[in-house]
């Protein structure tokens, strides 16, 4: 019998490319979100437009049962979003209200297991102000103290899966994202995250010139491309281990050498001009110490592979942008 997958947000960057692999398995999937997928047709067998937030919408969603539930969905998005305070009571009442609903209409309907997509934006503020030493292992949450709304919502809706599992035999599999990118993720809407946004910047200018920078670029982070984050989330979910756990890339860059990395895929010399603007943590790098030891597996492709692809994606959505009148 085909195995059925259900994936919640799969409209959205990283659910729109688990739907292609789940659907290359051969599984079938539906696909549940407020809009399709922008940049490609989505392969799903079923495509439900529907607001999760709405708990009318979970539970058509769910009928038929599934093997494997992806609960992706999310009111998120890059510094610019998340960072300014303009959005926290919408990041945090629809994140939340979106959880809440699919486990409790999960509570009466047949479902092997879920899968849900924390984020190390959970992890205490206080481990991560030191640019070259930041510590963002598992066990280092608590006591917690996250540095945006985003974090906390993270952070509560954790606990929620983990004390549904307790109290009504649910199958929990929880991973915390690090900076996941890639082609046909958001890059010029508002809500696109560094990686997007830098590689946007360099595509649009001309060689010899400038591009702004939010904060001095010294901050760090690690970016885990998108097909080891599919990758990474289906072996947690098949797997024993409940986590969570990290899944994200140890290559720890300041943005200052990740624009860089960016100019030389573009062939392109161009000067920073670092200006004000949100930049969260000083430090953020994942710590795959755990996900080795519990899966036997841990991301370990080139920064500078999945970069390529992503620019040369990015570089030709800015030229048919700029070609239309």
């Amino acid at each position: 019998m085909t195995k059925r997958a259900l994936v919640l947000g799969g409209g959205g960057f990283i659910g729109s490319h688990l739907v292609r692999r789940l659907k290359h398995e051969g599984m079938w999937v539906r696909s549940v979100d407020l809009k399709r997928p922008p940049y490609s047709p989505s392969p799903a067998d079923d495509f439900v437009v529907g607001d999760l937030r709405d708990p009318a919408c979970v539970r058509h969603a769910l009928e038929g049962g599934f093997d494997e539930v992806y609960q992706l969905a999310a009111d998120m998005g890059g510094a610019g979003f998340v960072f300014t305070g303009e959005h926290d009571a919408a990041i945090m009442h629809n994140s939340a209200q979106i959880n809440l609903n699919v486990l409790e209409c999960m509570r009466n309907e047949r479902v092997g297991r879920i899968f849900y997509s924390s984020s190390a934006c959970m992890y205490p503020e206080y481990n991560q102000l030191d640019p070259d030493n930041p510590r963002c292992s598992e066990e280092s949450a608590y006591p917690a103290a996250p540095d945006s709304e985003y974090g906390w919502e993270k952070l509560f809706s954790e606990r929620l899966y983990f004390a549904y599992a307790r109290n009504y035999g649910f199958t929990v599999r929880i991973a915390r994202y690090h900076n996941i990118f890639g082609p046909e993720g958001s890059w010029n809407d508002g809500r696109e995250k560094a990686p997007a946004a830098l590689c946007r910047k360099i595509a649009m200018a001309p060689d010899g010139g400038e591009i702004e920078m939010w904060g001095d670029g010294k901050q760090t982070r690690s970016f885990l491309y998108i097909d080891e984050c599919v990758e990474g989330s289906l072996r947690l979910m098949r797997s024993d281990f409940t986590g969570p756990v990290n899944i994200g890339s140890d290559e720890m860059v300041s943005i200052n050498q990740f624009a860089a990395m960016i100019m030389e895929i573009a062939g392109k010399q161009l000067r920073i001009r670092h200006v004000d603007g949100p930049t969260g943590v000083r430090g953020r790098n994942s710590d795959n110490a755990l996900i080795a030891e519990k899966l036997g597996w841990a991301p370990d492709r080139p920064l500078v592979e999945g970069l390529a692809e992503t620019y040369r994606w990015i570089a030709a959505q800015v030229r048919e942008a700029a070609s239309r009148p």
